[in-house]
């Protein structure tokens, strides 16, 4: 026997308001976490079922939809995650950028989907370790769901969260607490990444262009038609050789001809980029 009420008109109507505002689709297979994220909302606003936590949500919507999509919205996420990618940055995209963009010195990533900061923060340590300190490197990492942002920005992580850190790596970029349990984020590595928030469905303030967009296990919630929607814009503000990163579940069709598959979800815009 469920706390709450939790009718299929609920969930679609849940549905619907989550795809309007973020693009995420929510299959049926999605309900048990649906409820389960929501019944805390319920909790908190001392309501009695998901029905009247909807009737709230409509007349309170500049009060309460935040804390709406941030209770769905998924953030699982870790240093170094899917570390081919990294490996691909350190080996292969560095040594370019070095020689392609040597005359401007200017460098720029974007994170579209950066959750808790780890995804970005790995993108700095990999970078700083290999750019002059003379070049202009910037990383821009964004979020649809405030609470995350707000945690990557504060760059405080427990020991659990940095476990896949080497010792160096601890050492170098991080300060450690007395009692060996939080680390914090030394500000060097901070100052080459901006936080905002944004909903990739709308307008974007940045221009661009940037030589390297991570947007991994973001689109897997959306369908095809935004999916589609989002490479081609990705695609408008990569640079000429510019390269998107993909989650390990996620892929582009072969329709998208203006980037080549480099293989391991990773892709380049251009007529000249190396596929497979």
């Amino acid at each position: 026997m469920k706390e709450f009420l939790f009718t299929d008109r609920d969930f679609k109507e849940i549905a619907d308001l989550v795809y309007n505002a973020c693009g995420i689709v929510l299959g049926e297979h999605k309900q048990e976490m649906v409820y389960s994220r929501l019944a805390r909302r319920i909790r908190e606003r001392n309501l009695v079922d998901f029905k009247s936590y909807l009737a709230f949500l409509k007349k309170n919507k500049d009060q309460e939809f935040d804390a709406f999509i941030n209770a769905i919205t998924t953030n699982l996420t870790s240093f170094f995650r899917e570390i081919h990618h990294f490996e691909f940055i350190k080996s292969e995209l560095i040594p370019v950028l070095l020689k392609t963009n040597k005359h401007s010195k200017r460098v720029r990533f974007w994170s579209a989907g950066c959750s808790t900061g780890e995804e970005p923060y790995s993108l700095a340590m990999t970078l700083n370790a290999a750019f002059p300190s003379d070049w202009d490197v910037k990383i821009l990492a964004t979020d649809l769901d405030s609470n995350v942002l707000a945690k990557a920005q504060s760059g405080m992580y427990t020991a659990a969260n940095v476990n896949g850190l080497s010792e160096q790596q601890l050492k170098r970029w991080f300060l450690k607490s007395k009692d060996g349990e939080a680390y914090k984020v030394k500000p060097k590595l901070q100052e080459c990444i901006a936080f905002k928030r944004l909903n990739l469905l709308q307008e974007w303030p940045m221009k661009g262009p940037f030589d390297l967009i991570l947007c991994r296990n973001v689109v897997i919630y959306f369908d095809k038609e935004t999916k589609d929607q989002l490479f081609e814009r990705y695609a408008n503000i990569l640079s000429e050789q510019g390269h998107l990163f993909l989650g390990h579940s996620e892929s582009m069709g072969k329709e998208h001809s203006q980037y080549k598959n480099l293989g391991k979800t990773m892709y380049q815009k251009g007529s000249n980029a190396r596929g497979i």
